[in-house]
């Protein structure tokens, strides 16, 4: 028989409940949205909606959001002090496990691609320069899931946080990676690659004592961080491809066909700017309610 006090410790490790074992709309979602793209790809192996190869898009779509998932953990500590939502430090975690288990499941598919030839592919890792890149990665991921538990928390102490930083090390292998397996198409690359520009800029900006908060630093990194976007684009077309990079770089100021990545990187950090003027008008329209319904009454 389960008392009482057991029911709270056992609710209290469910991915959807707070530490006190109450339910929070917060993690439900976050928990439901990293579930939601495996699922999709689990029913579309079932019923054969995913194409004339499957397992190959399987494939590139767990490693795909093995990479978006970990550039959302990194993203959680400087959109909290946007926002000023300190709640979302609590599906950090979540997000960064998603990572790492849609990355194992990536090398998983990766093998039944292989037809399970463990010699072929340990070769093919060693050979291949993007696959021993990706390998090290889905290894540093893995020592991060691991050691994200409250008892390697407490038990590595301050060797957990130099342990973590890796984090950033390994978001940079995971974007070279998706440069070196994408090949002449790297929009999604690029974007990645724009963000986690953004991201080490939000970081260095809260390190010199810039305020996160404020609309002008914001837009300021917004802007920085779509032009360093659109030179990583140049760069990768001139060092890695026979394409005219100056075309690409051109295509920047075409919108008739697309958005270039650096737009929705400037665009993406334009609106993170508005977060804290829309915070502001919030919190003056609550103290002028209360008036305005007074003065009614």
């Amino acid at each position: 028989m389960v008392t009482g006090t057991q029911a709270s410790s056992i609710s209290g490790y469910l991915p959807w409940t707070e530490r006190n074992g109450r339910f929070s709309s917060l993690k439900f979602i976050a928990f439901a949205a990293t579930l939601a793209p495996g699922l999709y790809l689990v029913f579309g192996l079932l019923t054969n909606t995913l194409g004339p190869k499957p397992v190959t898009i399987a494939l590139h779509e767990t490693g795909d959001w093995a990479i978006r998932f970990l550039f959302l953990s990194l993203l959680i500590t400087p959109l909290r002090r946007i926002a000023a939502w300190n709640r979302l430090v609590n599906i950090r975690r979540m997000l960064g496990l998603a990572a790492a288990a849609y990355a194992l499941l990536h090398l998983g598919l990766y093998v039944v691609d292989q037809a399970f030839d463990l010699s072929k592919i340990a070769s093919e890792i060693v050979l291949r320069f993007y696959l021993t890149i990706g390998f090290v990665a889905l290894v540093g991921l893995m020592a991060l899931g691991v050691t994200s538990t409250d008892g390697a928390i407490r038990r590595m102490g301050q060797n957990w946080h130099r342990l973590h930083k890796l984090t950033y090390g390994i978001a940079i292998l995971a974007a070279f990676h998706f440069f070196l397996q994408s090949k002449s198409d790297v929009t999604e690359a690029t974007l990645m690659a724009g963000f986690y520009v953004a991201l080490m800029l939000y970081r260095a900006a809260q390190k010199r004592g810039f305020n996160l908060a404020s609309p002008v630093v914001l837009a300021v990194i917004a802007a920085l961080a779509g032009l360093a976007t659109a030179g990583i684009e140049y760069l990768w077309y001139a060092l890695a491809t026979g394409i005219p990079a100056e075309r690409v770089l051109a295509a920047n100021l075409d919108f008739r066909y697309s958005i270039r990545p650096a737009w929705w990187v400037f665009g993406t950090g334009m609106a993170f700017a508005g977060l804290p003027v829309l915070r502001m008008i919030s919190g003056r329209f609550r103290q002028v309610l209360p008036r305005f319904s007074s003065a009614r009454t």
